[in-house]
């Protein structure tokens, strides 16, 4: 809770205005009993005529009519700061998220982030709306009832001051279960937003497997935790309601009964300030019963601050350095790479030298792991000994690195929107730039074919476009971005042979000017490679053309005739891997 307090007090305007506000509501509600009693008095007692107490009730209207303006804008105020603070987190988190490294990037759900970014954020408001404008005015506003009090008669104001610690003592023996118990709906919440985006992105192929039953099941399963910690916190919330209740009317009745002993029995007390009393000592107890209620919102809080805090404060995988990386090809050297996911190795003692320009396959079974080897390149996983024109590649800035490398899966993401603001992804670039790009990826005639040509909208993730053209869209992007080094994971796999074909032509030609890193299967991809590196047990078995390693009796094991037992469908006896798997 300190974090939400301390952004609380920075905006000092605000806070001292909901001082100011919590004096004037004090002075309205001890003007407002006194008034009362007044007329009261002067009616009842003194027998004056009605005319005699006009002045004092429109005193006591403008006092009702002041306290309401006082409660109005307090709440304002409350509401105000609230929207500040919510506005504030999410943009902090949205610059952590950008912030993030490619590495801390992978990590977590999709829904989680989601989740964070707008319901958690959300559960803030209550502290700034609700807890923060009552906990001033019940402070400033209740110190100021006892010293009314006080001038009264000491002994009712020391029978409220002793009886009024129950209260707190009472918040903070729940707060600490309502914090943990905020902080555990949070977490099903993130779970279930999760797990429903997944099961959502998923549908297609739990529906083709007939396991969308038990999928919707573990839906149920996490709506139903999720229900259950909500309701928890409702139990806590109304259990509260009623000790605040049950507490602040025994102080009550204890005040009374003292008056009503020392009025009627000992006639040791007028009746003025008896009756002002009475009037007082509610509403000082129902602002405590307020700031419970109040404090239990916060407490509900405090949790969703502490889930935002988990995500501002990202601990990096790698930290990047600050040195430039300037445009233009570039030399990467592999030395001594390994990598292990747990307990298993999958990469030991890679050691190779890529060149500046031209194509690279890796090849080798399933599970050799190319598919991790292009993740290091890319700087998707962490570890030591990849060179870049001579320094470590996390010695330089992160943002200089990604300028140099476009990577295409085997299923690139389109957006919904242009074909020209998908191969543009938001780079300033004219409508020629764009267009050069596709004459290169040889999708220009195609684009040229649909109705709209470039401004023809695609659905999300592509629909209406086929592998292949989303492949040669995807390769656009790396024309345009006119990016170093190219990553492509099985970029062919699927396709048909003429359009094969034709996506072979584009990567031929952005390898005159980049280098083109391929995980390759198909022959006429390796065929065309200027350097084969055939992984096998997770290190490098040899290196250097089709052509030459092909007279070793291992590599030769990884190619099966097809189609007749024309070498050119040949394939690689290697599974498709699919993205972010092992190769």
């Amino acid at each position: 809770m300190k974090h939400l307090q301390a952004f609380a007090r920075r905006q000092k305007a605000l806070y001292y205005t909901l001082f100011a506000l919590a004096i004037g509501m004090g002075g309205a509600i001890i003007a407002q009993a006194y008034f009362i009693v007044s007329v009261v008095d002067k009616l009842f007692l003194q027998k004056q005529d009605f005319a005699a107490v006009v002045p004092m009730l429109g005193a006591l209207l403008l006092a009702l009519l002041l306290r309401t303006f006082f409660s109005y804008s307090t709440n304002r105020i409350g509401i105000r700061m609230a929207a500040l603070a919510k506005n504030d987190y999410r943009k902090r988190l949205l610059e952590a998220v950008s912030d993030q490294s490619l590495l801390s990037s992978y990590e977590g759900q999709s829904g989680q982030k989601v989740s964070l970014l707008l319901d958690t954020v959300d559960e803030l408001d209550s502290f700034f709306s609700k807890y923060m404008p009552q906990r001033m005015v019940s402070s400033v506003v209740a110190v100021m009832i006892i010293i009314a009090l006080f001038t009264q008669h000491y002994i009712s104001a020391l029978i409220v001051l002793a009886t009024a610690p129950f209260i707190p003592m009472f918040m903070a023996i729940i707060g600490r279960s309502t914090q943990q118990k905020a902080e555990e709906k949070l977490a099903n919440l993130n779970a279930f937003s999760g797990r429903f985006l997944d099961t959502l992105q998923g549908l297609v192929s739990l529906r083709l497997y007939g396991r969308s039953g038990h999928y919707k099941e573990l839906i149920r399963t996490s709506s139903i935790q999720f229900r259950d910690s909500t309701m928890s916190i409702l139990k806590i919330a109304f259990t509260s309601a009623f000790m605040l209740e049950f507490i602040s009317m025994l102080s009550i009745g204890l005040v009374a009964l003292e008056l009503c002993l020392r009025l009627v029995v000992f006639k040791s007390i007028d009746f003025f300030p008896a009756f002002f009393i009475l009037l007082l000592v509610p509403e000082f107890y129902q602002l405590l019963k307020d700031l419970g209620s109040a404090f239990h919102a916060g407490r509900s809080s405090s949790g969703a601050a502490a889930k935002v805090e988990e995500g501002l404060l990202v601990q990096e995988a790698k930290a990047w350095g600050d040195a430039p990386l300037a445009k233009g090809p570039v030399h990467i050297t592999l030395s001594n790479v390994s990598f292990s996911y747990g307990d298993k190795m999958i990469l030991q003692d890679i050691n190779t030298v890529l060149p500046s320009v031209g194509q690279v396959a890796l090849v080798g079974k399933s599970g050799a792991g190319k598919t991790t080897l292009l993740h290091i390149i890319a700087g998707l996983l962490e570890t030591e000994g990849v060179t870049v024109n001579g320094k470590d590649r996390f010695a330089y800035k992160e943002q200089d690195w990604l300028r140099h490398i476009s990577y295409i899966t085997q299923q690139p993401y389109l957006f919904a929107g242009t074909i020209a603001e998908n191969i543009a992804l938001g780079l300033d670039v004219t409508r020629a730039d764009i267009e050069e790009a596709a004459q290169k990826a040889n999708i220009a005639s195609m684009i040229r074919s649909l109705p709209d040509g470039y401004d023809t909208v695609i659905g999300e993730g592509g629909r209406g476009l086929s592998g292949g053209e989303k492949q040669r869209i995807a390769i656009a992007r790396a024309f345009l971005r006119k990016s170093s080094v190219v990553l492509l994971d099985e970029p062919t796999s699927g396709l048909d042979i003429k359009t094969e074909h034709v996506l072979q032509e584009a990567i031929a030609a952005l390898a005159e000017t980049a280098l083109v890193v391929t995980v390759a299967h198909r022959l006429p991809t390796i065929r065309r490679a200027d350097k084969v590196l055939f992984i096998h047990n997770g290190t490098i078995a040899a290196e250097g053309t089709h052509e030459e390693l092909y007279e070793t009796e291992a590599y030769q094991a990884l190619f099966t005739r097809q189609g007749g037992g024309t070498d050119e469908r040949a394939t690689a006896d290697c599974a498709h891997d699919a993205p972010g798997k092992t190769g």
